[in-house]
């Protein structure tokens, strides 16, 4: 059994996690921890709240119990907003609360960008324009080159998790650019782990989206590779371990 440790903020789209840990069936479990998140605003000071070290020491707590193998902080906005270097001290400071192989979603992108091997990516959110560019930035920090960035202005994780099938594609093709790779959906308050079959037969390119994204971080650092296509093209690479 491989069991991967999430620490959540907040509760506007926790139900992708069940989703896809039955997806990837084998013998992988998926514990989500919640946090407190403090303020619910797609604002700079209130993601980095959200992602502060005490805030995430509490969710550690509770995580011990879980008999996890690897720990990612499950929220792009509450790491990308501290920009590279503090978003790697604060998973350094998660990894020593834990005890544990610890990353973040923000990371995560950068990484499953390499993994597919993309350096072009076009980048799709939630956010406000301000936020969206800290993301953006974040990325090229990584390495990537970011073609374009679509943000909707969208105040709150609240209000971000009612978006549905219809709104996320309608994000997704708004954001998609020509000459991008992929397409990257950041915000982990969305609801995208049912539609990333559907997105991205519309785009005819890889879609990394943020609980795919995250989920698939935490197999990374617990080394463990699964064939489940209904996540997307980032869970088709070899070696594979068949679900």
């Amino acid at each position: 059994m491989t069991a991967l440790g999430l620490l959540y903020p907040g509760h506007s789209a926790e139900d992708d996690y069940p989703r896809i840990e039955q997806l990837l069936g084998s013998d992988i479990r998926v514990d989500v921890v919640h946090t407190d998140v403090g303020e619910d605003a797609h604002q700079v000071d209130a993601l980095r709240g959200a992602g502060a070290e005490e805030r995430l020491a509490a969710g550690v707590a509770d995580l011990r119990l879980t008999g996890s193998d690897a720990v990612v902080w499950a929220s792009a906005g509450g790491s990308f907003a501290y920009g590279w270097e503090g978003a790697q001290r604060q998973v350094r400071a998660l990894a020593r609360a834990a005890g544990l192989p610890a990353s973040s979603t923000s990371f995560g992108f950068v990484h499953a960008a390499r993994e597919l091997g993309l350096r072009r990516v076009a980048v799709g959110t939630a956010y406000p324009d301000d936020v969206a560019a800290l993301f953006a930035d974040f990325l090229r920090a990584g390495g990537l080159e970011v073609t374009g960035v679509r943000s909707s202005g969208i105040v709150t994780a609240a209000e971000a998790g009612t978006w549905g099938e219809e709104e996320v594609l309608t994000l997704a093709r708004a954001a998609d650019v020509c000459d991008a790779e992929a397409v990257l959906l950041p915000d982990t308050a969305l609801h995208t782990a049912a539609h990333l079959p559907l997105l991205e037969k519309a785009l005819s390119k890889p879609v990394l989206a943020a609980h795919q994204v995250t989920v698939w971080e935490g197999l990374r650092l617990a080394d463990r590779r699964v064939n489940a296509p209904a996540l997307g093209a980032l869970f088709t690479r070899e070696p594979i371990i068949q679900a």
